[in-house]
């Protein structure tokens, strides 16, 4: 196997998240290392709401951190949350300058909207639902430019490289089918979520939580591994991944309906408003009845190809008109709230190894996501991450790769997905997450260490150990909370609940 040694950042993964941190790493030299151009097969160029912040005379961060702690029900970090609530205007205004074209009020300033679960509108969109491609298109140009970052797009992670005492000193990074360490001070792993695990999901299918099943092979702590969001508004017009319809779309008004026309949650103005797992749901609920679910959408009337681009045209590919017809939807798995324990500088439990964006658990989120804190977070802890990683140095010793581990087979990888969608989905209970680890058995039989199985089996044995509902994981055998709130933590196989 071939050795390279970087002084600097290695970055896996060219999402927002890494990205932030490549660029605030100047400037070190730093290498980014992405299993596919940039811009494709990521999570964040696929957003649509926009960014969190209190950016209106109205707002305030301490009334941001109020409604994130609101909806993370129970285990949201206090202190991490202010920390990115006080972060927000700063990395919009960030943002805004590498050349994120915000959409803007008549005075200048940045125009917000309201969604579900925010007392205040705080959402910077751009172009209505194109926040996620537009923000990212801008730091992909400015990355190319800068003189201390190198891209590599065809790299994928295969392993991470430690020494005796455990220290992350760099990873495998297979290009061409040809597998090459890469030495480096700091790793930083920004792989994205896990939305791909599941058959139902609005996120790319190759985000399969490969980085978080790495990084739990090697020592770190998982936090909540359980927590998945389900959003409950994906396109089921028979596309994989499932196009997103905006939660903006309601709070512009849309309203879910079941196939009568009658609302689901309620006829209350603000009943389409509440937090994604409730709203998620009832969708749920509604299509199990055999009552259909739908968005109407047509009070945005003619203007939706203006307002609502992307939406749109999704709605029109698939040969359905959204001014005229309401959208069959479906709750898809979305976000990944668990993953990889790690602070707002990325730092993790074992030395040299930082973790940002959807990869990492911060405690921001809690058992359920507020709507579209996540962009927020990947560029203000990335920002914070590339700077604590170019000022880790390194360090002399031997080093050693673990085995790489198998990949599925097509037919394997598909079983896995329709297995989480219908066991470890919106609903759960212990039955069905039984079933889900008999069938990890089988497929663990052919394909021993496949990163996507150690990632599945870490959400459904942390899902089987909560015995409760809160947040995104609702478990119809336990369907009350618990009296307190825990962290689930998993390190080397062994789970314990902890406070």
């Amino acid at each position: 196997m071939n050795r390279i040694e970087h002084d600097g950042p290695l970055i896996v993964g060219g999402g927002l998240a890494g990205l932030s941190a490549a660029l605030e790493a100047a400037p070190r030299r730093t290498l980014v290392v992405t299993p596919a151009p940039l811009l494709q097969a990521c999570s964040s160029a696929w957003a649509q709401g926009g960014v969190a912040a209190a950016l209106s005379a109205s707002d305030a961060p301490e009334l941001h951190a109020a409604d994130t702690e609101a909806a993370g029900a129970g285990l949201v970090e206090a202190g991490a949350t202010r920390v990115l609530t006080d972060d927000g205007r700063a990395t919009v205004e960030w943002l805004a300058s590498l050349g994120a074209p915000f959409d803007r009020d008549a005075a200048g300033g940045f125009a917000v909207s309201l969604e579900a679960a925010h007392s205040k509108p705080r959402v910077a969109r751009v172009g209505g639902d194109g926040a996620g491609r537009a923000i990212l298109s801008a730091l992909v140009a400015a990355a190319r430019a800068a003189p201390h970052i190198e891209i590599w797009e065809d790299g994928r992670l295969r392993g991470l490289l430690q020494d005796g005492a455990g220290r992350v000193r760099g990873a495998v990074i297979e290009r061409d089918g040809r597998l090459v360490e890469v030495l480096a001070p700091a790793v930083v792993l920004a792989t994205g979520g896990a939305g791909g695990l599941f058959a139902q999901t609005t996120t790319p299918a190759a985000l399969l939580g490969e980085g978080m099943a790495l990084a739990y092979r090697a020592g770190a702590e998982i936090l909540d591994p359980e927590f998945v969001q389900f959003h409950p508004t994906a396109m089921d017009v028979g596309l994989d991944p499932m196009p997103l319809a905006t939660e903006a779309l309601r709070g512009e008004g849309a309203r879910l309906v079941d196939g009568e026309g009658r609302f689901l949650l309620g006829d209350g103005a603000d009943a389409d408003l509440q937090p994604r797992d409730v709203v998620a749901r009832a969708v749920h609920a509604a299509r199990a009845a055999g009552r259909g679910a739908y968005l109407d959408a047509r009070v945005i009337g003619w203007d939706f190809a203006r307002e609502f681009p992307a939406v749109f045209a999704a709605c029109m590919r698939a040969g359905l008109d959204p001014r005229e017809t309401p959208i069959p939807v479906a709750a898809a798995a979305h976000y990944h709230m668990g993953g990889i324990a790690a602070g707002p500088d990325g730092q993790t439990t074992l030395e040299g190894l930082f973790a940002v964006g959807e990869c990492a658990a911060t405690g921001v989120h809690g058992a359920n996501r507020l709507a579209s804190n996540s962009l927020l977070e990947a560029a203000a802890f990335g920002r914070r991450t590339g700077r604590a990683a170019a000022r880790v140095r390194a360090v002399p010793g031997a080093v050693s790769a673990p085995a790489t581990a198998p990949d599925l087979a097509p037919d394997e990888l598909e079983r896995l997905r329709r297995t989480m969608s219908a066991e470890a989905g919106v609903v759960r209970d212990a039955a069905g997450l039984g079933r889900a680890l008999a069938v990890l058995d089988e497929l663990e039989a052919a394909a021993p260490g496949a990163l996507p199985l150690v990632a599945a089996r870490l959400i459904v044995e942390a899902a089987l150990a909560r015995r409760e509902s809160r947040g995104g994981h609702w478990r119809a055998d336990f369907p009350a909370p618990a009296p307190q709130a825990r962290h689930t933590r998993l390190r080397a196989r062994i789970a314990a609940m902890a406070e």
